[in-house]
């Protein structure tokens, strides 16, 4: 059973067996451009995704949608759903972003008043000012609250949904409250109800989202073929991406300062964590310098391959000198906190014209 708001490491392998995750690579060479996410393997599974290749080939209409429980702040490992956003939005994808307002008072009591703050001054402003475009009129943000499509519909699709179903998938249990038990409805109406005929219809879906949503993904998938025949619901479509690894080996987590780089960190903080990280370097140097080092377990390797280095080319070089002991941790340390620098310093330029921006939305 995976727990949607736990917090555990992921077995990917055992994931993709146990729940039929099918691979990313089944379907990455029929993509139009594919992003360095998609080609790096940062995207590993898929669920039905030759549905938005369709799109993406035929120029098809379809839809992104994604959702956020602010209950803290935004790390650099949130990034790559952003990153995401934009890609399909530079494919002409209507975006849907939910604030899961109701889901974090169920989960983890946090008031509506401080999820909608938290949502606008520290993600929907840094996802502007990382270059998602909230000005399109193909861009929707709401609050889960405030939308009474979702709610509605969240009320019609527990017709079919039993408890006795929702406590095999999520582990439910007499002590759960009934706010709790709830907000999974709301996930699936989050994800159909840009296919109401409001928004324009049936329409492939594309959800993104760590290997933790799953439950939720399958639980909207099998509501999605119950109600096909009375709102022509297709079944969508999700990606599944990789966790970051945190700073100190473990998840990178919002709630562990130590293991995260947050996007408002102060310049000074943020390289300070890149060069305290853990590396995958040997015990000693002379071991490093003979028997190379660990890239694979490295979280500043990691760093570059998921958000601060582009070229391909570059990035093998790093690998293979790594491997080689022809390069130290200290001087891929040096290099990420350069980078690092560079991009905190970009959003630090357009940080407060992205939060007037923010201000101005949900009102």
């Amino acid at each position: 059973m995976i727990d949607p708001w736990g917090s555990s490491i992921i077995d990917y392998d055992k994931l993709t067996e146990q729940f039929g995750i099918k691979p990313f690579t089944d379907v990455v060479d029929d993509i139009p451009h594919a992003s360095k996410l998609m080609t790096r393997g940062i995207i590993f599974g898929q669920r039905d995704y030759n549905k938005i290749t369709d799109a993406l080939n035929n120029n098809k209409p379809f839809a992104t949608m994604t959702g956020m429980m602010p209950s803290g702040k935004m790390h650099i490992g949130h990034k790559m759903v952003v990153d995401q956003l934009k890609w399909y939005q530079e494919k002409n994808a209507d975006i849907y972003v939910s604030i899961a307002d109701m889901e974090a008072y169920a989960a983890r009591g946090i008031s509506k008043e401080k999820s909608r703050e938290l949502a606008l001054n520290e993600y929907i402003t840094n996802y502007i000012a990382l270059g998602l475009d909230v000005t399109r009129d193909n861009f929707h943000l709401y609050l889960q609250s405030e939308n009474d499509d979702v709610k509605n519909l969240a009320y019609i699709i527990g017709k079919k949904v039993t408890f006795n179903q929702m406590r095999s998938i999520y582990g439910f249990n007499n002590s759960t409250n009934i706010a709790h038990i709830y907000t999974p409805l709301l996930q699936v109406a989050d994800i159909l109800h840009p296919q109401l005929k409001k928004y324009g219809g049936p329409k492939p879906v594309i959800v993104p989202v760590g290997p933790d949503q799953d439950p939720h993904i399958r639980l909207t998938r099998d509501l999605a073929s119950k109600f096909n025949e009375e709102y022509g619901f297709i079944e969508p479509s999700a990606t599944f991406h990789r966790f970051m690894t945190g700073l100190t080996g473990e998840k990178m987590s919002s709630s562990k300062p130590k293991s995260a780089i947050y996007l408002t960190d102060s310049l000074k903080d943020a390289v300070k964590k890149v060069k305290s990280a853990k590396t995958g370097g040997r015990e000693s140097l002379k071991e490093q310098k003979e028997l190379g080092g660990m890239p694979d377990k490295c979280s500043i390797y990691e760093l570059l391959v998921y958000h601060l280095i582009d070229d391909d080319k570059k990035l093998e070089e790093i690998r293979s000198k790594c491997l080689s002991g022809e390069i130290l941790c200290g001087n891929c340390k040096g290099c990420a906190s350069e980078l690092i620098t560079d991009m905190f310093e970009e959003l630090d330029q357009k940080r407060e014209e992205a939060r007037k921006i923010a201000n101005t939305l949900l009102k």
